[in-house]
């Protein structure tokens, strides 16, 4: 069984890729902190890739503190579901909140400056 799945019609780099979908296997809860990987050759084997691929991907996912490999034993999930997610997801996704919140704004008939005045207001009031 194949822990993740690479896309050879996507232009993304399939180092990329890895990483990517290593992330989104954990943060989904289909790897959880002491799940053992593959190692990098049957990883590579199974998705038909350079092994040093693989072992990059590991090897950088190690340094993030996700990973952690075992001499000898294997490459250990360390990180949870939240530690897991990429570096810039958070602000990825309020990016993408703002811009629906404005968009929604105005369709509503109001302007990005009244929203942020009443966000502002709301904010004290709650303090």
């Amino acid at each position: 069984m194949t822990v993740v799945a690479i896309d050879s019609r996507d232009s993304t780099p399939i180092y990329a890729q890895l990483d990517r979908a290593l992330r989104a296997a954990i943060a989904a809860g289909r790897l959880n902190p002491g799940d053992q990987l593959p190692t990098v050759r049957q990883l590579a084997v199974d998705l038909k890739v350079n092994a040093n691929t693989v072992a990059r991907v590991y090897a950088d996912l190690e340094r993030a503190g996700i990973l952690e490999t075992r001499r000898g034993v294997g490459s250990f999930i360390r990180a949870t579901a939240a530690e897991a997610r990429p570096p810039d997801e958070h602000q990825r996704r309020l990016r993408a909140f703002v811009t629906r919140v404005l968009a929604d704004a105005s369709a509503a008939g109001f302007t990005p400056h009244e929203l942020v005045q009443h966000i502002s207001s709301h904010g004290k009031e709650g303090a």
